[in-house]
């Protein structure tokens, strides 16, 4: 009964995650219309797609026990698929600058990887201690994926907006998060669970505040004048139009 749930836990935590992964790819159709990366930074897809290497190696026979953790395999893989077209994409689209900034990136990804694959396979000779190894290198990858989204968080408490943490990216955050945090637990597996133990909270207070500010659709605007009768700056709100109307803010 316990490795039905464990199975079923995990299919669900694929379907989830699969939604999740798959988000950016209307960020993305907008790259390819208008050409441009604009202002978006690689950074959140290249620490994905290295969360995605290391799991995907975590839950394959050599680290993991036999097929145990067949479920991390499957999504992680589809994963790297996902996020190595997106990094494609990126650099294909950026400006110079920022294409040499994501290549350079991939750089220590990739030397990190392989470091990990090879001590892994080569001078550790037992599951538990290859588990503990790859798995804590995931723990750390994990937190910085997950770690990523306080940057909205932060926007949207700023701002008083929603406009930039679109609900169903937050919705399937957490949702995944919490999957996995269970699948973890019923499989008694730390390196799994923990990350979620960040990612889960961190999606439920996305969508707390996403029901809180749901309303207001746009950021507001300020406009900072300056005073020349006095030596300071002091912020001259902008006018805003109220259902027709002009209010001083």
């Amino acid at each position: 009964m316990g490795g039905m749930l464990h199975a079923t836990v995990g299919i669900m935590g694929n379907a989830a995650s699969l939604l999740l992964y798959a988000a950016p790819i209307l960020t993305f159709k907008r790259v390819i219309k208008k050409r441009s990366t604009e202002e978006f930074s690689c950074v959140p897809y290249i620490i994905a797609f290295l969360n995605c290497l290391l799991y995907t190696w975590y839950g394959l026979p050599v680290v993991s026990r036999g097929f145990e953790n067949f479920p991390v395999i499957t999504i992680n893989a589809i994963g790297i698929v996902l996020e190595t077209s997106f990094i494609f994409t990126y650099i294909w689209f950026a400006l110079p600058e920022r294409k040499k900034t994501a290549i350079l990136m991939m750089v220590p990804v990739t030397v990190l990887f392989t470091m990990t694959v090879f001590v892994s396979s080569f001078l550790l000779h037992d599951h538990r201690h290859r588990k503990v190894f790859v798995g804590t290198i995931g723990l750390v990858a994990s937190i910085s994926m997950y770690s990523s989204p306080l940057i909205a968080v932060k926007e949207v408490i700023k701002t008083r907006s929603v406009e930039f943490m679109p609900f169903y990216l937050s919705f399937f955050s957490f949702l995944a998060s919490s999957l996995w945090l269970a699948y973890g637990l019923l499989g008694r597996d730390l390196f799994l669970a923990a990350p979620n133990f960040l990612g889960s909270p961190v999606g439920l207070l996305q969508l707390i505040l996403y029901f809180i500010y749901r309303k207001n659709k746009a950021a507001p605007e300020e406009l900072h004048e300056i005073d020349l009768n006095k030596n300071d700056l002091k912020t001259v709100p902008k006018q805003q139009e109220v259902n027709g109307r002009k209010l001083d803010a």
